[in-house]
């Protein structure tokens, strides 16, 4: 009987895990190495796009997910002033359409769930990775504290920050995009009545756009606040904001969204970083997986979703021929790298059509929309349909 490859992840964020599971599923030996001291549950929203669903499904976690989960009614674009809908798409039909359903929850819950389906046996803590390389004996990761590990093959799930992709492919600071955000959670007792609670909803507007949706069951709404800066100059990527400052950037806004501002009473900012697109994601015995491979901008809502679907893709390859792990990832890469690449792509075209600075090409867009709107009824918000039809479990 030969034996069964021995993996090790590095990083327990959404796409560590995932993969971890998706490997147990298969019966191969995953050990998951996290650089915190304990898997937090901190974070704002994600949203489960229907392929994000399918990929949770193959996981054998979606009906936890739910559990957790909020299911918007519709897709809703608004005016940044007047709050006049733009754009709306039903939601209730994606189920049909798309294989799954569109919901929202909070990153945390996500965390969580996929947490106990790995179960804390093959997860080591406090090991933070500072160097990777494919030998003759094997894969080696080594830790900070000096200890070094062996295993068959090991996958970079380290985040945008990706110290496996800097061993492979040499150190690249991330690309500032000009853009930063505000994120903040606010109790729905709280929450404006004009503010619509079952919509996922964006707001529209000059060098900037304001996305809410609720979280929990719908017992919080979590909203993300994005605008256009010539620099980031903070020390840190992400900190705690200032309400104040926040209200200050959009000050013309409409005053409902304002006052969920004013609902919230914790907020924090960070700058939005993103990647070129890599040619390919792999070395030896040694692969990339979610933000290391392919960090995203959040305007298709698919960074969380495409490390899910990464893992399910690459468990599946190497479960195939888990004695050619090195064939394993080259058809891995092909796999993924043509789709993730679109994605991030569409995900910057996406930025700069929500912040469109003059009235005359926003009213152009908007028109747009409506033209669409009557062509196509049922189209999702940002025109998504190939990317919720995938099915991480019957990719080509």
């Amino acid at each position: 009987m030969r034996r069964k490859p021995r993996i090790a992840v590095i990083g327990a964020g959404i796409g560590g895990l995932a993969t971890a599971r998706a490997l147990k599923l298969r019966g191969i030996d995953v050990t998951v190495y996290e650089q915190a001291s304990r898997i937090t549950e901190f974070g704002g929203g994600v949203v489960m796009t229907p392929n994000a669903m399918k990929a949770l499904r193959h996981l054998g976690v979606e009906d936890a997910v739910l559990g957790h989960a909020f299911a918007p009614s519709a897709q809703v674009a608004r005016s940044w002033r007047t709050g006049r809908v733009i754009d709306r798409t039903q939601i209730e039909g994606y189920s049909n359409r798309f294989g799954a359903r569109f919901c929202c929850m909070h990153r945390g819950d996500l965390q969580k769930v996929l947490h106990e389906a790995v179960g804390d046996e093959p997860i080591r803590l406090t090991a933070r990775c500072t160097a990777v390389s494919s030998e003759a004996r094997g894969a080696i990761a080594r830790f900070e504290d000096g200890s070094e590990i062996e295993a068959d093959a090991i996958i970079g799930a380290d985040g945008i920050h990706s110290v496996v992709r800097a061993s492979l492919f040499g150190a690249e600071n991330p690309r500032f995009t000009g853009h930063m955000c505000w994120r903040g959670l606010a109790d729905t007792s709280r929450v404006p009545a004009e503010i619509v609670r079952s919509d996922f909803t964006v707001w529209l507007g000059p060098y900037a756009h304001v996305v809410h949706y609720c979280v929990r069951r719908g017992g919080l709404l979590n909203w993300v606040a994005i605008t256009e800066v010539d620099a980031w100059r903070e020390e840190s990527w992400s900190l705690e904001g200032d309400m104040q400052e926040l209200k200050s950037t959009y000050p013309d806004w409409n005053p409902h969204l304002l006052r969920l501002f004013d609902a919230t009473e914790r907020c924090y900012k960070w700058a939005l970083f993103d990647r070129e697109p890599l040619e390919k994601w792999s070395k030896d015995r040694i692969t990339l997986l979610g933000d290391s491979a392919h960090a995203m901008l959040p305007y298709l809502a698919q960074g969380a979703a495409q490390s899910l679907e990464d893992a399910c893709v690459l468990a599946a390859q190497i479960g195939g021929t888990p004695e050619d792990l090195a064939g394993a990832f080259v058809r891995y890469e092909q796999q993924r790298i043509p789709r993730t690449r679109r994605i991030q792509l569409g995900a910057r075209a996406r930025g700069a059509i929500s912040h469109l600075p003059s009235a005359w090409a926003r009213f152009r867009r908007d028109v747009a929309f409506t033209l669409r709107r009557w062509l196509k009824p049922n189209a999702p918000l940002h025109q998504a349909e190939w990317i919720y039809r995938y099915d991480p479990g019957r990719a080509d």
